[in-house]
């Protein structure tokens, strides 16, 4: 069942366009990637999915409904989240105090300068930070964090607004191959337990072919390739312009 369809889409920024007309389908439950050279265009066309820009020309639909006009604070309402690749926290805020602001946020409550938030929503955020592997750090400041620790919070802080399409921007940047490991079993994990479809970027081909279940390829803004990973593979065209014939 497809989830998000862009037809025809694409961005121009002056002379250069950045997406030429990519039209892809992620179906619901995939774990799919997008792939390409630096420049290929696969920020801008998060930033397209996500709201972030506003695209030229071409239409995104979510769920069949045309959503190519929404901002991105409506998009996340409805259940499209996404990480960066430079990490994104609270670092004066405690890891849980992170996630319970994800969630005080998305579920739209009131708080004055009378109220605290700090009953609110006491069991969804451990169930968050065990999930994530973060619960025995929920007193520690976001900024004393390791690396790796600082992209769990992250991502157990996308996981307070509910989604239902998680984009992660180069989610193992920067990792050990030891995090690097821990992290993409986790994000295979969340997919399957709680539904998610996950849409990722990533440049470690090790990451993207040992858990992309679909898998696409940008080059130069256009869609070159599309499918499983070994029909990807297999392609003559993305060998030449981006795995170097080495697949």
């Amino acid at each position: 069942m497809s989830l998000l369809k862009t037809q025809e889409i694409s961005k121009a920024f002056g002379k250069l366009l950045a997406v030429n007309r990519v039209t892809l389908d992620i179906r619901q439950g995939d774990i799919h990637a997008i792939i390409g050279p630096n420049g290929a265009g696969k920020s801008t066309y998060f930033n397209l999915v996500t709201g972030y820009h506003r695209a030229t020309s071409g239409r995104v639909l979510y769920k069949e409904r045309d959503i190519t006009r929404l901002p991105a604070y409506r998009r996340c309402v409805q259940g499209i989240t996404r990480s960066f690749q430079i990490t994104s926290i609270y670092p004066k805020l405690t890891v849980y105090e992170s996630v319970l602001m994800a969630l005080v946020c998305h579920r739209g409550v009131s708080l004055n300068f009378l109220s605290s938030a700090t009953g609110f929503f006491r069991e969804e955020v451990w169930r968050i930070l065990e999930e994530v592997g973060l619960a025995e750090q929920a007193h520690a400041q976001g900024d004393s964090i390791s690396h790796g620790d600082k992209k769990r919070l992250e991502l157990a802080i996308t996981l307070g607004t509910e989604p239902e399409l998680l984009l992660l921007d180069e989610p193992t940047c920067g990792m050990s191959p030891e995090e690097t490991e821990s992290t993409m079993s986790l994000v295979r994990k969340l997919c399957k337990d709680r539904k998610i479809t996950i849409l990722f970027t990533e440049h470690d081909m090790a990451v993207v072919f040992g858990i992309a279940t679909r898998l696409s390829v940008l080059h130069q803004g256009r869609l070159i390739a599309d499918g499983t990973p070994e029909q990807v593979r297999a392609s003559e065209e993305v060998q030449k312009v981006y795995l170097g014939g080495a697949a």
